[in-house]
Order: structure tokens, then sequence, then C-alpha cells
């Protein structure tokens, strides 16, 4: 099959304009063995590892399968971290539902479904509207809609947050996630400023001037969803610290 130079000139343009981290894996290490959940803490009934993948579940309701058992959100948390400046790429698969990470946050409370956890959160899920947003877990909530850059302030204890600007249409970044199947999702930690990237596209830009607010450092988590019934898989974690 043969391209033409107009053609070829395109492709080669887009390739360009993937982010030079997209190659580069030095300093980074893996926080996933691929075989068992060996430092990690959650419940041993919603985690497990299947086919070389972190998966987690929300199961039906005994009372109306189209229900989730589970009555809170609750996490698979990293036992070995304490997350500062830093990079981490993963890549996830979810059926139905909402999920996310975990970063700078703190557990809460044990919870009867497993560990509550509250803080920054680099969110996903099935539908077609938060994949890649920056929302804060049982504190501020959302700091960043889907390609928004925004500054967080502090305003008499609640957050204001300020759009400055965009890293992209919204619309655009979801064309480029493939629905229930694998995607790479990339977060960078530096000071207070946040980002997150998934397939290579930008979705947030943060800076979190929100005083004592602004988390500097904590715990990784993976999150269920209280809600239907899902299925959420991680893989390929690695993390590298950042000066």
């Amino acid at each position: 099959m043969k391209f033409s130079s107009a053609l070829f000139s395109l492709a080669a343009g887009a390739l360009i304009s993937l982010p030079a981290f997209a190659a580069d894996e030095t300093g980074f290490k893996s926080i996933f063995n691929g075989k068992d959940l060996t430092g990690w803490e959650g419940n041993p009934k919603l985690w497990s590892v299947k086919d070389g993948c972190i998966t987690g579940i929300t199961p039906p309701s005994e009372k109306d399968p189209k229900k989730g058992a589970i009555t809170h959100n609750t996490f698979l948390v990293n036992k070995e971290l304490n997350t500062k400046d830093f990079e981490l790429r993963f890549s996830y698969r979810i059926v139905a539902g909402n999920s996310g990470v975990q970063y700078r946050s703190k557990v809460l409370a044990p919870g009867e479904w497993g560990p509550i956890v509250g803080g920054y959160q680099a969110d996903f899920e099935a539908g077609q509207k938060h994949s890649g947003i920056l929302y804060e877990e049982k504190m501020r909530g959302i700091l960043a809609k889907r390609g928004e850059k925004t500054v967080v302030k502090d305003a008499n204890g609640k957050a204001r947050v300020e759009v400055t600007g965009s890293v992209g249409k919204s619309e655009d970044i979801q064309a480029r996630i493939k629905h229930e199947d694998w995607n790479d999702y990339v977060i960078i930690a530096k000071g207070n400023h946040l980002q997150h990237f998934i397939n290579g596209m930008q979705t947030v830009d943060v800076t979190d001037e929100g005083g004592d607010k602004a988390a500097k450092e904590g715990i990784l988590a993976l999150q269920i969803h209280q809600g239907p019934p899902m299925t959420v898989q991680f893989k390929n974690l690695r993390i590298k610290g950042l000066k």
C-alpha cells in the first residue's frame, strides 16, 4: 500500500507530537510483581491478581444484581510507597463503573469493605466524561475537569478553582480512550504542579495553591467505586521519584 507524501508527513508529525516521556523508562521501578499482591493491602474478597493484572471488582448485590454490593468506595493501598514528587505510569482497563488512582493521599478509616482513602485521585471510568480529571476524594472534590488548566486556591477554608487555560478539548481526549480496553495513564506530581495524561494526551494541568490543603506527600492506592457491578484491572505499574 502506497502513502502520499502529504499523508507520510502527517503521520510523522503525529509521532513527533507524542510526549517525550513515552519511550524513556530510565529510572522507573516496578511496584507490582505480576503474581500476587505482595506490598499491597485491601479486601481480598474484592482484590486479586488475574491474568497477571491487579483486578478489583464491585460484586453484585444479592438483593438486586443490577446494583453493587459494597456500601462505600474502597481501595487497595500500597504499603511500601510514600509518594512525594514522582512520575507514575500504568495501564488500566475498566468494564462498567468508575475507578482511579490515589496519590499523595491518606487512609481515613478501615471501612466495612476495606480501606477508605482521601486525597488526590487520577480519575477514570467506563463512561464518557470523567477519565483524566483530577478529583480530590473525600476532600475538595473536582480540582480540574478534563481539558482544563487550573489554579486551586483557598477561600475561607473552601477550594476556589480558577480555570486559567486549556490542554485540549474534552471530546478529543475521550476519542483517544479505548472503551473497556487497555489504556495508558501517566501521573506527574512535582511540587504543587500536577499533570495527568491518557494515551499520550494531557488531560489536566493543575497548580494547587491551597496552602495546607495542598498535599505534598502521601500514600498510593487503587480504587473500587461504590455503584453498579464493575471490574477494573491494572498492569505495568512503575514509578520514578523526581528531584
